[in-house]
Parts: C-alpha cells; structure tokens; sequence
C-alpha cells in the first residue's frame, strides 16, 4: 500500500515537471517574441529621432523652456543712437506738412517748430534694354561665319536677328531667389513681373539657370581644389531626392568658400569624389563612420551632436544607468569650458595642457568600464572609437569643437527641399550644386552676388571665378 501510494505520489509530481517545463517553455517562448517586440520598437523610434533631426522642422523641437528670453532687440551700445541709419546725402522728393491747428481733445495747437523724417523706398523700376549691333564676315580661308562680340554681352549670337535674351543682373537676382531664398520658379515670375516688369516664362527661368551653371562650371571646379587645399574642412550632408529617388546633398565647408554636391549616395566613395582620397587637412564631421577612412586626414568629432546624444539619452535613462551620460556630458562641457578660457587669454599655454591632460584622462578611465545598459554599452564604444579626435580642438585654436559651419551651409538647402524635395534630373542636380556653390562663397568672400554672375556671363572663355587672390 505504501509502495503504491509512493509511486502514484511519484507520477503525480513527474505530471507536474512536465506541466511546468510546458509552462516555462511558453514563457520563454512569450519573454522572446516581447525581447523581438521591444527591440523592434526601440529601432523604430531611433530611426524617428534621426529622422526628426533630418527635417530641420521650422517649429522648436521638445516643450518650451520656463524661462525663454524675452522678445525684442538685446541689450547693448549697438542699439539705440548708435544705429540710427545716416541721413541721407540726396534728397529727391520734399513733402512739407503745416502744424495741425487743432488737437485730437479739441484745443488750440501753438507751432513750435517742424520734425524731419526720410524715408528711404525702392523707385519704380524701369527695365533696361541694350541693343548689341555685332558686325559678322566670313572667313577667306576655312569660309567660317565670324561675329564680333561687345564686351557686355552675356549670350553669344547664333545668327538669329532680333533675339531677345535676360540680362546678367535679372539672371543673378532669379539666381539668388532660388538656391538662397528657395523660391519655386513660379513666385520668382511673380516677383519679376510685379515689381521689376518683366515678363518671364518658368521655363525660360530654368534655362537661364541652367546656362549660368555652365558658364560657371570652371569656377565650381576651381572650389573643389581649393577646398581640397584647404587646411580645415566642415563636411555633413542631408537627405535629397533624385528622380524620385533617394540621394544626399553634401556640404564641404569652412570660414571662406563652400562646396556642395548632390550625389547617390553617403559613403566613402561620394566624399572623395569631392575632397579626394589623399586629403590630409583637418576634417570636423558629425561622427559618421565613412570620414574615419581618411587616414591622412586628422579627424575633430562634432562635440554638439555627443552632448545632443547624452540629453536623448537621459530623457529615458532611469535609475543607475543615467551615471555614465551624465559623466560624458560633464567631461563635454568642461572641455567647452576650457576652450572659452583660452580664448579669454585666462589660461595659460602649460595650464591648458595640464588641464587637456587630465581630461583626457578622466574620459579614459569612464570609458574603462563596461555600462551594463545596453543604450550606454552602444554610446561608450562610439566614444572609444572616436576617444582621440573629442578633444583636437584644444590643441588646435584654428578648428572650432562643433561642426556648426556644415550646419550653417546647409541651411539654404534645407529651405530649397522645403520648396522642391529635391531634383528631377541629374542636369538639375548638377545645376543646383553649382550655383549654391558659387553664390554662398562669393558671400562668404565678401563679393557682390549680382557682381560675380555678370563676370561669369560676361566672360567669353568660361574660366575659374572667386579664386584665393581675388
């Protein structure tokens, strides 16, 4: 009886085992498929954050601050008298206005003397229209038409009497209105008819935009060496359509001239295609893995988009895993620190040094350990591999710690999308990349925009434009 019931208690608990390894083997099975779930999750909402970055939305990102600046012109001598614009030299109309002889309350006004106000307009616009009368022959040798060519003149003559083409200052102000204001085609024809008085098809627009970027593919070439030459470079890059299909628009830029370039893709092989492989200057990306195959090139990672990373990070970090962001930022800003006291002459050369010295230090050893979050495990292997190029930017005072010029440059390009999402054809692609080029430097130097297409125009050998000695 006793070795029956023993056995029976002996199958019911083996029927047990074999309940709960079901059970558990349904658990592990659910723990699996919410892990699948969860880092699914987690990627769709890393790719929504890059995205969001992507846009450059024109609202603020994250809720108000408490306690924003207030609206209105800042404080300071350069306001106020000191701004006031200058009277004018030339007056060219008067209009006098006697005292009012009574006031607004009823009573009578005494005059005491008269205020002087300018007002400085825009007079109507008058088009202007110059007639070229070319003499042409013919060749006695090879029986070629030959035509003369005055030096003002932007369009060659192709035989066609009475032809009527868009002056060099109309073409460069249509210019500045697309690739800087990142006006379509049709305001622009708005703009010209309305308050210039010309009448201008989209088309005829297009082309024109297309003909100056041909005529300035010497100086757009001459860019490209010179910001290979360059000492420092700031590069980024940003989505872009191309025949409806993907593509990156790319920026190469420092305190003198940029370079942009619409390509297919955001590899290795598209930077060089613009900086060369043997560049050896200093490059100040983002951090994206593609510039760390420069190997003669000294790398300086963007510090603004390591501290960005620490404050995402922290909006969902709980409990220990908010130490090691809140360690890397620490070391950021007191690195900034560091760079804004030896522009204030505060530090000495040897104390800068020893200083650098230990914050490389203290950067090392947070590094040493291994986070056991796995969004800290992923961001401290980032650091270490990019730990030798956080804090160039104290050894050399001619680079700055973020990559803000590239996020500069690409701002004219963001409001172009915002307008036209990008290109339809590899032409305009070209064309866009041009012209940006060329007009965002001639700023950059100090030229007049308006100045530097009518000498593209007007030359009749295309030949580099904006060089170092100009």
């Amino acid at each position: 009886m006793d070795e029956r019931i023993s056995l029976e208690y002996v199958r019911e608990l083996l029927e047990r085992i074999r309940r709960l390894e079901k059970q558990v083997a349904e658990l592990q099975g659910q723990l699996g498929d919410r892990d699948r779930r969860i880092a699914e999750l987690e990627g769709q909402l890393e790719e929504a954050r890059r995205a969001g970055k992507r846009q450059a939305a024109p609202f603020s990102k994250g809720e108000p601050k408490k306690d924003p600046q207030r609206p209105g012109r800042k404080p300071g001598k350069g306001y106020g008298r000191q701004a006031v614009r200058p009277i004018p030299a030339q007056v060219d109309e008067s209009f006098r206005t006697p005292c009012p002889r009574r006031c607004p309350c009823g009573g009578r006004v005494r005059p005491r003397g008269e205020l002087r106000l300018y007002e400085v307009d825009i007079p109507p616009v008058k088009r202007r229209v110059r007639e070229f009368v070319n003499g042409y022959g013919e060749c006695l040798r090879c029986a070629r038409r030959v035509t003369a060519r005055h030096p003002l003149q932007t369009s060659n003559a192709r035989g066609l009497v009475g032809r009527v083409h868009i002056g060099p200052v109309a073409i460069g102000l249509a210019a500045h209105l697309k690739v800087v204001g990142g006006m379509s085609y049709e305001k622009i024809q708005v703009v010209m008819e309305q308050v210039l008085g010309f009448k201008l098809a989209r088309s005829s627009l297009c082309r024109a935009m297309t003909r100056l970027a041909q005529k300035a593919e010497p100086t757009y070439r001459g860019l490209i060496e010179q910001i290979r030459a360059s000492p420092v470079v700031y590069p980024d890059e940003t989505g872009w359509k191309l025949a409806g299909r993907k593509a990156w628009l790319w920026a190469f830029t420092n305190l003198k001239l940029t370079v942009y370039s619409v390509l297919r893709g955001r590899g290795y092989a598209e930077a060089t295609s613009v900086l060369g492989k043997r560049y050896c200057g200093i490059l100040a990306p983002d951090g994206w893995a593609p510039y760390q195959r420069f190997e003669r090139a000294t790398l300086q990672t963007c510090n603004a988009h390591l501290l960005r990373r620490c404050r995402e990070i922290l909006e969902t970090a709980t409990r220990g895993a908010v130490r090691f962001p809140r360690a890397v930022k620490k070391i950021l800003q007191h690195g900034l620190a560091l760079r804004d006291r030896r522009e204030a002459r505060q530090i000495s050369p040897h104390g800068l040094k020893v200083a650098h010295g230990r914050l490389k230090a203290r950067l090392e050893r947070l590094l040493a350990g291994r986070p056991t979050n796995a969004i800290n495990r992923r961001f401290a292997n980032h650091l270490r591999r990019h730990q030798n190029e956080i804090f160039v930017y104290l050894q050399r005072p001619e680079i700055e710690a973020t990559n803000w010029p590239a996020e500069q440059a690409l701002r004219p390009a963001v409001v172009n999308r915002k307008t036209c999402a990008g290109n339809r054809s590899e032409r305009g692609a070209r064309t866009l990349s041009v012209l940006m080029s060329v007009l965002r430097t001639a700023r950059q130097q100090g030229h007049r925009v308006l100045d530097v297409v009518a000498a593209i125009l007007r030359d009749p050998v295309p030949r580099p434009h904006l060089s170092p000695c100009r």
